[in-house]
């Protein structure tokens, strides 16, 4: 336990469980210079660490700054964009780095947990790793273009006026190579790692959608319970691994939007696409991995306490069938009340069509088969009373992280990245 404990991001040529495959993963990581396996390869990453995320921005910012060059080269904005930049990169490598010391990614993705659930879990989840790494292309590549495409023109049409060192076109080339290396590293490490939180939540979410099959077959109370404790005990890990970063990625986007904000409405100050761009780019990156992390903790917040509604509505289904049963003096031996479902079927298959793509076995509106004198009213109403008072879901130091928060920060974020893409685009245009 110890030594598994004590073993590293990517240690072992192949870490799989049940057939799935990380390759993936261990390109990507080794792509970013993740690798602590062994002394060496710890003195690598921390290297290029503090050349990409501290000494090019500080160099790009204090030598490159070209505060005497015209308009359209100034860059009054670039501070907050190489410390914003630098920030999250920072959070982002200091936590993987921690949770390779302390966890492997068999561990980390709950991947050793997977011996425990279904056929349908385990295809449901190789499929979400398969998924991964093509999002991380897709959130990072189109804002890496587009910012190529910027530092390009700049040197370009900016040559005489921008300060090098020798040769000017090979200090430019250079300079330019170094700085969108820096840019990429830093908000590839970030996206990752809030692809690293969706993962873990991911797996969860698919484990609730095949706890709630328990409702739909003649299972006891304590086996129910039994797999609740496990599904809570994996949100609370969970929750305790991504807490601190989950608030200083929210924390810190939202001053900087704020920060953008003030420094952009300025009556001093001209805003144009030239000035600003790279301001958008960072603020749409930033904002886009915050998503990310706030979508997969509010949907498997929702799925987790829909979980109580399902036993409600089971619980209500069997006691109605348990007194249409005696009013009928229906045989004991019968499981499932014909009563029940006579006219619950027929809407039903009316209404098929009209039901949300979002309906699933967690959340939907369904009967559900009753066994209703294999299981005591005692028990059906204890449990449903105990998953009331114990709501399960993800968390941040205590604070539950539902939907309805998540509205309110979500609008702030959304309000204050428009107004500054509509300060950049409008006066482009």
């Amino acid at each position: 336990m110890e030594n598994e404990r004590q073993q590293s991001l990517l240690s072992g040529n192949r870490a799989n469980h049940g057939g799935l495959e990380l390759k993936s993963f261990r390109l990507c990581l080794n792509w970013i210079c993740l690798d602590q396996s062994s002394l060496w390869r710890i003195g690598l990453s921390w290297s290029i660490f503090f050349v990409l995320v501290v000494g090019v921005p500080i160099v790009s910012h204090f030598v490159l700054l070209c505060s005497n060059c015209d308009k359209e080269h100034q860059r009054p904005y670039d501070a907050l964009v190489q410390l914003s930049l630098s920030c999250f990169a920072a959070i982002s490598f200091i936590s993987l780095s921690c949770w390779a010391r302390k966890y492997g990614i068999r561990k980390f993705l709950f991947l050793d947990k997977l011996c425990d659930v279904s056929d349908r879990v385990r295809q449901g989840y190789a499929q979400e790793l398969q998924k991964s790494m093509k999002l991380l292309s897709v959130f990072v590549l189109p804002c890496f273009a587009a910012e190529s495409a910027y530092r390009i023109w700049w040197y370009a049409t900016g040559a005489s006026q921008i300060p090098y060192v020798g040769n000017k076109y090979v200090s430019d080339i250079v300079a330019c190579t170094l700085q969108l290396c820096s840019w990429l590293y830093r908000t590839s490490i970030f996206i990752l790692a809030c692809i690293f939180y969706q993962l873990t939540c991911h797996l969860q979410i698919l484990r609730l959608e095949d706890f709630a099959q328990v409702f739909q077959m003649e299972t006891e109370v304590g086996s129910i319970l039994i797999e609740h404790l496990k599904v809570r005990r994996n949100l609370r890990i969970i929750s305790h691994r991504f807490r601190l970063f989950i608030l200083l990625s929210l924390v810190l986007v939202t001053a900087s939007q704020f920060i953008a904000l003030l420094m952009t409405t300025r009556t001093t100050t001209s805003v144009n696409i030239y000035e600003v761009g790279e301001l958008a780019l960072c603020s749409i990156s930033l904002v886009t991995g915050l998503f990310i992390c706030l979508r997969s903790a509010t949907k498997i917040t929702h799925r987790a306490q829909a979980i109580t509604s399902l036993a409600a509505k089971w619980h209500v289904c069997a006691t109605i069938n348990t007194f249409d049963d005696a009013d009928g003096e229906t045989p004991v031996a019968q499981s499932v009340s014909p009563q029940l479902f006579s006219s619950g079927v027929v809407r039903e298959s009316s209404e098929e069509e009209e039901e949300e793509d979002g309906d699933n076995d967690l959340d939907n509106t369904k009967l559900v088969p009753i066994f209703a004198h294999t299981i005591s009213f005692q028990k059906r109403q204890a449990l449903v009373t105990y998953l009331e008072h114990n709501r399960a879901g993800i968390t941040v130091f205590g604070f539950m992280v539902d939907r309805t928060g998540i509205q309110a920060i979500i609008a702030i974020e959304l309000a204050l990245l428009l107004w500054l893409l509509n300060k950049t685009i409008v006066n482009f245009t």
